[in-house]
């Protein structure tokens, strides 16, 4: 038994090359800088499959543990999700504290989460984490209270934390299903107003905040580090056809994203799987570009939104070589892919003139008579249409030009109308 050691901001640095699973040990040190913490060391290893006690053999932790020594660390950072045991096997031999992969991410979100919504989602996944790894951790949860005037009902401390952790993680779930039930009812009040949404997805670090401030001017937190920003973000965008959308900004993903913040942000990730379009921006320079791609597709089938239509958004062609900005089209003439730069704003007019082009596809432009007793038709347009010019004559009489949506032409079956060319 052991009394947990206090973490640092010295970090040891451990990676393994597995058969399964394998992590990116580059991404390991930006996820260490961006939590705060400083990478003194790297120690690097192979084996078919982890160590069921300690997840490295004994002459990698007889390794570690002489760097600890001499490097004076602090913490041990493991590229990959520990068991508990092992953890808590690791943290026993070496004396310094251990966090693995998933530990590191969850300190992150909890340090970038700003809403109240994002605290609480945080909160919930560090609990769950931390519910599994409560066993023989610290030696004063095994302790039976005592003593007069101490004497509880028959719990040690570690059941005691555990029921108040059961507790404490069901109240915050009723707290976010509040919070799910409103952000459900503003979807629903979009999609009565026939207003469409693009969400912003892609890895985290590849230019999405920085777009969406770009695009619309909203100034919300953006920085060259993984996961600057937690909180969704909407605006409304106006398009160069004279249309609007909602734009969102959506948290970063991730290699193997922890099971426990996926289901915890399950309802910001929402805002996702229930857009119209995905706008999947695309860090063009990455030399792992293509493995990206496939890991934010893979996240996007496990919420649910693997089936909605994606326009790329290869970003940061400032860094490469003769790439101009410009629309890649497909065999049918919609546009697939754009390539800019958020930081200079090269190419962004490119993208509105993409974004216009996708969701005018399915809109036509009428003209309208409606003779002066019409007036309640009239209103009735208003909320499904968007108006283009209304010019009502002398005796009451109106020239509607409007643009409308295929799915709603039928609205105009008792009225006067021409097609405009």
């Amino acid at each position: 038994m052991f009394e947990r050691p206090d973490a640092g901001e010295r970090a040891i640095l451990v990676h393994l090359n597995l058969q399964v699973g394998q992590e990116d040990l580059d991404e390991l040190k930006e996820l260490t800088k961006s939590a705060g913490a400083q990478p003194i060391h790297v120690v690097t290893g192979s084996r078919h499959r982890p160590d069921p006690k300690y997840f490295v053999g004994i002459g990698k932790l007889d390794e570690i543990k002489v760097a600890v020594a001499e490097l004076q660390a602090d913490i041990i950072i493991v590229n990959h999700p520990l068991s508990p045991s092992q953890e808590r096997n690791l943290e026993k031999a070496l004396e310094v504290r251990v966090v693995d992969r998933n530990g590191l991410i969850l300190d992150i979100f909890a340090q970038r989460a700003q809403t109240f919504e994002g605290k609480l989602q945080v909160e919930l996944a560090q609990l769950k984490h931390l519910s599994t790894r409560l066993i023989r951790g610290w030696t004063h949860l095994e302790r039976q209270k005592g003593g007069i005037g101490l004497r509880g009902p028959g719990e040690t401390q570690l059941e005691t934390d555990r029921r108040l952790l059961a507790v404490r993680i069901k109240q915050i779930q009723q707290r976010l299903e509040k919070v799910e039930k409103q952000r459900h009812q503003s979807r629903s009040k979009r999609k009565k107003a026939e207003i469409p949404t693009a969400s912003l997805v892609g890895y985290t670090n590849a230019g999405k905040s920085t777009l969406f401030n770009t695009l619309t001017g909203a100034g919300i937190y953006a920085a060259d580090q993984l996961f600057a920003t937690l909180d969704p973000t909407l605006r409304q965008l106006p398009l160069a056809n004279g249309g609007e959308i909602i734009l969102a900004d959506t948290v970063g993903f991730i290699r193997h994203l922890p099971h426990e913040l996926v289901a915890a942000f399950r309802s910001t990730l929402q805002e996702a799987a229930e857009a119209d379009l995905l706008l999947h921006v695309i860090d063009a320079a990455a030399e792992d570009r293509d493995d990206t791609i496939l890991q934010v597709n893979q996240v996007l089938e496990e919420i649910g939104a693997g089936k909605i239509s994606q326009l790329k958004v290869f970003n940061k062609i400032d860094l490469l070589d003769d790439i101009e900005p410009h629309i890649d089209y497909d065999a049918d003439g919609r546009p697939v892919a754009v390539w800019i730069s958020a930081q200079s704003g090269a190419g962004c007019d490119l993208l509105q003139q993409a974004l216009s082009e996708l969701f005018a596809s399915s809109k036509v432009i009428r003209k309208c008579y409606l003779p002066a007793g019409q007036a309640g038709q009239k209103a009735k347009l208003f909320a499904f249409v968007r108006i283009i010019s209304d010019v009502t004559d002398d005796h009451g009489d109106c020239e509607l030009t409007i643009e409308i949506d295929k799915k709603h032409l039928g609205l105009l079956k008792h009225i006067r109308v021409e097609a405009v060319v």
